[in-house]
């Protein structure tokens, strides 16, 4: 069964690598067992497979090589350096090839994205998988099969190293932030510094006055200082509480603000691999929540693994879906038969929910309590995107990840175009409001500002708040002035 009939087709030449210093070849990998992980930097499936992926190169180190295959979605993904950005952010640590073309995913017969295809040690292939939860599949067919050639004497168990992105990437004050929220009535800005696991809280003009959590990834409850997260997102902020989406810990935190401790409210710290489990507490699996906003005593979540917006009820942490079937897809309707995409950033406008749904690169809305439906603003479909100001179905973002009430309308970090965009709700009408296309970290007038892969956005009265996750800044738009700054962090030793 480890034979194979097939041969594996080599990489062709002339393609772009990352994370090696030179183009590797299948010929020159005979003797390794090869697995090709075939995925696009803006899917959460494929996001899911990497903690899985670095379990087994843990475990293979010296059998198996991974080799990303970056076959892109969406325009913006097919830039060299925005892929570069992305094996940082998710800290991936195997070589990747630049599949622009699909050329290598068609030569494999690919179909979806993840597409796992593994190799034996002769250059056959021997089998391919698509979706999550892969490890324990391959953890056993890979040791059956590190066994098998090793008893031929074919099994190359010799190490092998890569020049890694990360040995050149400049070190930054935050890494990768993904979100931010603004509190204009107690002057503080709450920001989730993603790629150090922490959060830290400034006052509006960037002076810091606490971080929450020590950096290092875990779950671990309790101060501020020992307190740990993995690579958190969204954030709810009620009275004293800072609700936080602990994204790859799979789990909702609770920061008190006032005894300057965290505890764990929902999530069993696993991912859920079933939708439309209900449950209390720590008892219920979440999966990747992203984003949250508090309204009438319940925290809803944009829950980004299962497609879902979720709903807990704070008074006794029961925690289900609200809105969206799980499936994968751009469907209006009542809450529980739409369908979503991925829903990465979440606001209110005290009537109805608008959420960012970045895989279908659309803003909708789904009513609160006591209304039953699902309806979009601007967006049509998972492959429907682009960047065209205007009004109604003609409307194209692209792959927008949060989404702030402000001033009547909504203001949207239209990620993947480095644009902050502008909406009128019942016109359904779109306009740029701040960004230049091109990505940059220039401040100044809004049409010359620039931005990269912005994820965050909040707004006060007078300013919207900008989590320019790229750029590792935080960035501030003025609605007054109509001007972009950089909020400098200052008054903390990190």
């Amino acid at each position: 069964m480890f034979e194979g009939e097939v041969n594996a087709p080599d990489f062709p030449s002339g393609m772009e690598w990352l994370n090696t210093e030179k183009p590797l070849s299948l010929r020159d990998l005979r003797g390794k067992i090869v697995l090709l992980d075939f995925w696009t930097y803006c899917c959460i499936n494929c996001m899911h497979i990497i903690p899985d992926l670095k379990k087994l190169e843990a475990k293979y180190g010296n059998q198996l090589v991974v080799i990303g295959v970056h076959s892109a979605k969406f325009t913006n993904e097919k830039g060299t350096d925005n892929i570069r950005q992305a094996i940082l952010r998710y800290e991936i640590e195997h070589p990747v090839v630049k599949d622009r073309d699909f050329e290598v995913w068609q030569a494999y017969t690919a179909r979806a994205w993840p597409t796992l295809v593994l190799i034996n040690p002769k250059g056959k292939v021997v089998g391919a998988h698509s979706g999550e939860g892969i490890y324990e599949i391959f953890d056993k067919v890979i040791g059956d099969m590190a066994n098998y050639f090793r008893e031929q004497g074919s099994l190359d168990e010799k190490a092998v190293s890569f020049k890694l992105e990360k040995f050149s990437a400049p070190p930054s004050l935050l890494s990768f932030p993904g979100k931010v929220v603004a509190d204009e009535k107690g002057n503080r800005l709450f920001i989730a510094d993603s790629n150090h696991n922490r959060l830290i809280i400034t006052d509006l003009d960037g002076k810091v006055m606490e971080v929450i959590g020590d950096g290092a990834i875990g779950a671990k409850d309790g101060s501020f200082a020992d307190a740990e997260f993995n690579h958190p997102q969204g954030m709810a902020l009620d009275g004293d509480a800072l609700y936080i989406c602990d994204t790859e810990n799979h789990l909702i935190r609770k920061a008190d603000l006032k005894a300057k401790t965290v505890e764990t409210i929902v999530g069993t710290g696993e991912q859920a691999r079933e939708f439309n489990i209900e449950g209390i507490g720590r008892k219920v699996a979440l999966n990747s929540p992203w984003d949250a906003l508090v309204f009438n005593g319940k925290l809803y979540v944009a829950m980004a693994g299962p497609h879902q917006i979720w709903v807990v009820d704070l008074k006794d942490n029961e925690a289900k879906p609200y809105a969206g079937s799980g499936r994968e897809n751009h469907v209006d309707g009542t809450l529980a038969n739409s369908a979503l995409a991925q829903p990465s950033g979440i606001t209110t406008d005290g009537k109805s929910l608008f959420f960012a749904d970045s895989e279908v690169s659309s803003i909708r809305a789904a009513t609160l309590p006591p209304g039953d439906q699902v309806s979009t603003i601007v967006g049509k479909g998972l492959f429907d995107y682009g960047d065209v100001d205007g009004s109604g179905d003609s409307v194209r973002l692209q792959h927008p990840l949060g989404v702030a009430f402000a001033k009547g309308k909504l203001y949207v970090a239209d990620t993947y175009n480095h644009k902050i965009k502008e909406l009128e709700i019942t016109k359904r009408e779109s306009r740029t409001f701040a960004g230049s296309r091109e990505r940059g970290t220039r401040d100044g007038d809004l049409k010359q500002a620039q931005f990269n892969e912005p994820g965050g956005i909040s707004a006060t009265s007078k300013s919207l708040f900008i989590a320019d996750t790229n750029n590792h800044l935080i960035r501030r738009l003025d609605f007054d002035g109509g001007k972009v700054s950089t909020v400098e962090l200052k008054g903390w030793n990190f």
